[in-house]
């Protein structure tokens, strides 16, 4: 597992660069001038010049970038050019919002999208697999704006069981904080349902029908031991990297849900922050987001090479 975790981690590091480069190029070609949208549009050119220099604007790209990687892998990620605020702390608490709200919609659709996408997969061609699958499939296609809608109308609005701001007061419980943030997860896991459950599916169909499986069941062991000691284990490890590659999307692509609910994500920061053309901020919560992503991935190759020793021996 050592070597493997290394192994790992020498592909991650080199990817995490590389996203670095892209998200500094992207964020220098993205339109707008800070200093016009700090002064305004009235603001002379010798104004905007001075401005520009004063935040550093105007050195090389090559010098802007070498300082703004070293000082985030420090943890010094400048201030903020429009809140005129430090950038850490500030994106540090979107990102303790994203994670919670990821966090209960992740709670509250695995086990259930696990226990259905098996169910399933043991049930195959059957009336039951194909409305599991046929209701998997039909939330997946639904966009999680469209989604978001009907749930903040009915739930929200007609119903009045939510908040349809899903900001939970300062000084909140545990038990009002989930309840707040119930309703813009529900698109989040009606997006997730149809991923997990058609995934396990899948892994539960192909594992049951190998060789080592039949020939456990000829040797007259329990289905039940078969499905819960042999099946399970080897069915669940592509769900497991599913799972891993969207807590990247559920910390830091959720716009429309963030914006739909008006909630503090790091979704909604890195919109406005290249709406304003705030680089500081737009840069580090990118970066964040990506090594997010790709740890939680990391997480995920770590846990199936856990469960299954012939991934990290192949490797």
């Amino acid at each position: 597992m050592a070597r493997f975790l290394l192994r790992r981690l020498g592909l991650v590091l080199p990817a995490l660069w590389l996203v670095s480069v892209l998200i500094f190029a992207l964020a220098e070609i993205v339109p707008g001038d800070v200093a016009r949208t700090i002064l305004g549009p009235y603001a002379t050119p010798e104004q905007a010049a001075a401005l520009r220099h004063q935040l550093g604007a105007d050195r090389p790209v090559p010098v802007r970038y070498a300082a703004w990687l070293g000082s985030f892998v420090i943890g010094r990620w400048g201030d903020s050019m429009v809140l005129h605020r430090p950038v850490r702390p500030f994106v540090l608490a979107r990102l303790q919002n994203s994670l919670a709200l990821a966090l209960i919609a992740l709670i509250c659709v695995v086990p259930i999208s696990l226990g259905l996408g098996i169910v399933a997969g043991l049930n195959e061609d059957r009336p039951v697999d194909t409305a599991i699958s046929l209701i998997g499939l039909s939330l997946t296609a639904i966009p999680e704006f469209v989604s978001g809608v009907i749930v903040l109308v009915v739930f929200g609005v007609r119903l009045g069981w939510f908040p349809i701001i899903a900001q939970p007061p300062p000084g909140a419980g545990p038990l009002e904080r989930i309840h707040d943030l119930l309703l813009p997860s529900i698109p989040l896991m009606l997006v997730l349902f149809g991923y997990i459950a058609r995934m396990a599916r899948a892994g539960m169909v192909e594992v049951m029908a190998s060789g080592y499986i039949r020939t456990a069941v000829l040797k007259g062991l329990p289905l039940r031991y078969v499905i819960l000691r042999h099946a399970l284990r080897n069915a669940l490890l592509p769900t497991i990297t599913v799972i891993g590659s969207q807590v990247g999307w559920l910390v830091g692509g959720l716009v429309v849900v963030e914006t739909l609910f008006t909630y503090p994500g790091l979704g909604k920061l890195i919109y406005d922050s290249a709406v304003g053309h705030d680089v500081p901020v737009l840069e580090a919560t990118a970066l964040l987001v990506a090594a997010i992503f790709m740890l939680s991935n990391l997480a995920a190759d770590l846990l199936v090479a856990l469960l299954n020793p012939r991934v990290r021996y192949s490797d």
